[in-house]
């Protein structure tokens, strides 16, 4: 794989929360069972990445099996929490995940939290907090659980891909698409979607899924695996915009002071590593 700049394994994050966030809207545009619309995206996903990468590299290690499963258990809960809460709190659910990355990081992978790190994830949880109070009321006990699995199983998901990153964390997405389509598949045979809703189906499994995978299992090489989940933060300040768009939905203030908690915490810590790196590329000269 070639040498990637911080940068631009920054840059591809971003466009992978960027598409990311059209989940919630698209999810919901699909009448059918959450795990049938979970596998039928995750078969869609893996045909994106296995023409992508055309030779998998399968190490069948534990670093990779593991990576799958959570990947499995991520996006098969996150679709059920969308389809029994609201599209944003189950994002805020599935976005407790850097506080899980920050305590098990350092202990499965060396990377040692810093204050600054705390501070962002703090920050950040406040306002995805935000994002979603107008909308606590109407939650129920189920989608609650589900996105919280969800969270869990994200932050397991990216500690793994960080592990496998001298392997093909590539190829552990693809083996969790393949097994989220052989399980969530079965659960839409008695009831099938209909034919506008493939299209959307299909959008789901390319540009909301495949190719965003791609783009996060080729920049995870390149950042902590604290930068691959705080980065991704922007993307529950995206959802409620697509949602404006395309539903009509207008954020209340609560969720506009969220929005921009989240964003400025993570495009803070952004700058602030990047000039870290910066300053250890370019140590300044002795005066």
């Amino acid at each position: 794989m070639p040498c990637m700049s911080r940068r631009t394994a920054v840059l591809l994050l971003v466009v992978t929360s960027l598409l990311w966030s059209l989940g919630g809207v698209l999810l919901k545009s699909v009448d059918w069972h959450p795990m049938a619309k979970a596998g039928a995206r995750s078969a869609i996903a893996a045909g994106v990445i296995f023409g992508w990468m055309r030779r998998p590299l399968f190490a069948w290690s534990w670093n990779q099996w593991i990576a799958a499963a959570a990947y499995a258990i991520t996006v098969s809960t996150f679709v059920i929490a969308t389809d029994l809460t609201t599209a944003a709190n189950a994002v805020f659910l599935q976005y407790t995940a850097p506080a899980y990355v920050a305590i098990l990081g350092w202990r499965l992978l060396g990377e040692r939290t810093r204050p600054m790190d705390w501070v962002g994830i703090g920050v950040a949880v406040i306002g995805v907090g935000l994002l979603c109070r107008d909308g606590l009321a109407t939650n129920s006990l189920p989608g609650i659980a589900a996105g919280l699995v969800s969270g869990l199983a994200m932050a397991v998901m990216v500690i793994f891909l960080r592990r496998e990153r001298n392997g093909s964390p590539e190829a552990a997405l693809l083996l969790g698409n393949i097994a989220t389509a052989i399980i969530g598949l079965p659960f839409g045979f008695a009831k099938m979607p209909a034919a506008a809703e493939w299209g959307v189906l299909l959008a789901l499994g390319v540009f909301q899924l495949g190719v965003p995978y791609i783009l996060y299992g080729i920049a995870i090489r390149h950042v902590t695996a604290l930068d691959a989940i705080l980065i991704p933060l922007l993307e529950p300040v995206l959802n409620p915009l697509w949602v404006l768009l395309f539903k009509g939905e207008t954020p209340g203030l609560w969720s506009l002071a969220g929005a921009g908690l989240v964003l400025g915490a993570v495009l803070l810590r952004g700058l602030l590593g990047l000039r870290k790196a910066d300053g250890r590329k370019y140590p300044r000269k002795a005066t």
